[in-house]
């Protein structure tokens, strides 16, 4: 009990803000408009049981015309006037339709908004950046936002509703079943109500041995969830690697790799089924026996002839209702279990963003800032891996804008770290990044980054392409050599696997052209150019943006001579050496 409590407290500090927030007027609106439908249908299934009781006596007296007055239009009653079994059944498919309708209205909005405060989370402070970097046990962040935020939204409100429903199905069915129940003497005692009391206690024992039971379940569907995110992901990375693949012909152990992963789900999904198997098996000879046993208990009465048969069908239906209200537990357990795993992976995911945005904000590692002069300053810069051995020690230099600097030194000495550090996303290590306040700063990595959509946004990322003027757009094509795309420059397309590696840096480094920034780092931007291409684009960097600070990442020893000054990282010293 105490887990499940502390379970509703997290569940509540997920759902929390979003009744707190600018939706809850709109939202509590829509939650009011539920629970009014739902409570709607409770008081029709107390209808429909005097309903059931009228119609019954009708057949136990041979009454044809009131059989089918109740069918049909409805008839007075020694209770009171009863609708016929036409109205009621319209209305309650009515009430049902749009009570299911305005749930999955608010289902979406929430998960909308969710949605949204989760990718704002995530995004900001280069959090996503620094749990991939640090935090592996924050598994799948794609998954999270998008199936486990599903589903907390749905089984949330779908849990809730159901608890709310048999509560009040509960408050509503209880009075009717005291009131045919009657007493009952044991051990020359007389119990009121005796229904009611059995009802209770065949609930409590069901709901006792229920949990008893399929208390594994929530730990399985928690490893489950994360299993099968993991099988997706490598799914998905191998689509989005399929050149590498191909050329290693890595098929057998791609492979291999997959059904190890498909394996560990197997293996999980074995556990769930034996711990799903004996509570299914409690759970249906629970539901079976809960069949006969309300006329079992009642039949005493009904054969005394304390009761007729309706009372005694309207006696039952009264008892099913209770005991079945009293056992949402029992018939809920597997989607209860399922719903806590997901409150716990969605606790963690927020903790581990929080930490990371916790870290950004305390000055973790390298930070940009603004400076008072328009330079480029590093100030004992010291960066290591996450592992803990230190790329660059104490490094420290000024880099003036329109200036020109290449960067060198062996594989694996901290080049590319070091532009990592001036971005502000390196995390592990100390020191100041000084870059001034209103500097617009461009990154292009070896590796460029084309996101998904069209040629036209790739091309302006990460400006809003409207923005962009369209002959713009298309000029910085025809300069970077990729003319020929012209006329699909609006067609959306995977280019990050349509283009070859050389296109993909001539897109980059028309970014550059069409962006303008006032400081430009290439980390071996034209590494995937021939050496003419290169040069060509160097000359056209230099004269398109003479104003713009450019900072290279190359091997290239012809790279050099579009550059002032030099600096190699060497022996995690950064030294300055002719060009």
């Amino acid at each position: 009990m105490r887990r499940f409590g502390l379970s509703l407290r997290d569940a509540w500090r997920l759902a929390g803000p979003y009744w707190r927030s600018e939706e809850r007027g709109r939202a509590l609106l829509l939650l009011a408009a539920v629970v009014g439908l739902n409570l709607a249908t409770v008081g029709m299934d107390v209808l429909i049981s005097f309903w059931n009781r009228e119609f019954f006596n009708s057949i136990q007296e041979r009454d044809e015309a009131a059989f089918f007055e109740l069918l049909l239009w409805g008839r007075q009653t020694e209770s009171g006037p009863m609708p016929g079994f036409v109205f009621i059944a319209a209305v309650y498919i009515g009430v049902a339709v749009y009570a299911l309708y305005l749930q999955q209205a608010l289902q979406i909005r929430w998960r909308r908004w969710l949605t949204r405060e989760y990718l704002d989370g995530w995004l900001a402070d280069r959090a996503y950046y620094r749990i991939a970097l640090a935090d592996a046990g924050t598994d799948n962040p794609d998954q999270r936002i998008a199936e486990d935020l599903r589903m907390f939204v749905d089984e949330t409100l779908t849990l809730g509703l159901g608890l709310m429903r048999s509560v009040v199905t509960l408050l509503s069915f209880v009075l009717v079943l005291w009131s045919l129940s009657g007493p009952l003497t044991v051990l020359g005692v007389s119990v009121p109500g005796y229904m009611v009391w059995v009802a209770l206690l065949y609930a409590a024992l069901g709901t006792g041995l229920t949990h008893l039971i399929g208390r594994r379940l929530i730990g399985l569907n928690f490893a489950r969830q994360r299993a099968e995110a993991d099988f997706r992901y490598a799914l998905v990375r191998l689509r989005d690697n399929v050149e590498g693949v191909a050329l290693h012909a890595g098929e057998a152990d791609e492979k291999r790799g997959l059904l190890d992963r498909f394996g560990a789900l197997v293996g999980n999904w074995w556990e769930i089924m034996v711990a799903t198997k004996r509570l299914t098996l409690f759970t249906l000879a629970y539901g079976q026996a809960a069949v006969v046993f309300p006329y079992l208990v009642a039949a005493p009465r009904y054969f005394s002839g304390a009761i007729p048969l309706g009372g005694l069908t309207q006696t039952a239906d009264a008892f099913s209702q209770v005991q079945g209200a009293l056992s949402w537990f029992v018939d809920k357990y597997r989607d209860v279990a399922e719903w806590r795993a997901t409150v716990q992976r969605l606790n963690g995911f927020r903790a581990a963003v929080d930490a990371a945005r916790g870290a950004s904000a305390a000055g973790a590692g390298p930070q940009a800032a603004p400076g008072d002069a328009p330079d480029l300053a590093l100030e004992g810069i010291t960066l290591a891996l996450p592992g803990g051995r230190v790329l660059v020690e104490d490094a420290s230099v000024r880099i003036a804008p329109g200036e020109s600097v290449l960067v060198s030194g062996p594989s694996g000495s901290g080049k590319s770290t070091l532009f990592r550090a001036v971005a502000g996303i390196w995390p592990f290590g100390r020191g100041r990044v000084r870059l001034p306040a209103d500097a617009r700063a461009l990154f292009l990595p070896q590796r460029p980054y084309l996101p998904l959509g069209t040629l036209r946004r790739a091309l302006c990322y990460p400006v809003d392409p409207a923005r962009v003027p369209d002959e713009a757009a298309r000029a910085a094509l025809r300069d970077a050599g990729l003319g020929h795309l012209e006329p699909r420059l609006d067609e959306e397309d995977a280019w990050d696997r349509r283009l070859s590696g050389g296109e993909q840096q001539r897109v980059a480094l028309a970014r550059a052209l069409l962006l303008k920034p006032d400081w430009l780092f290439l980390d071996e931007a034209t590494a995937s150019l021939d050496p003419e291409a290169e040069a060509a684009f160097y000359t056209l960097l230099k004269e398109r943006l003479p104003g713009a600070a450019m900072v290279s990442i190359a091997h290239r020893p012809a790279v050099a001579r579009y550059h002032g000054r030099a600096l190699r990282l060497r022996d995690r010293r950064l030294v300055e050496t002719a060009v």
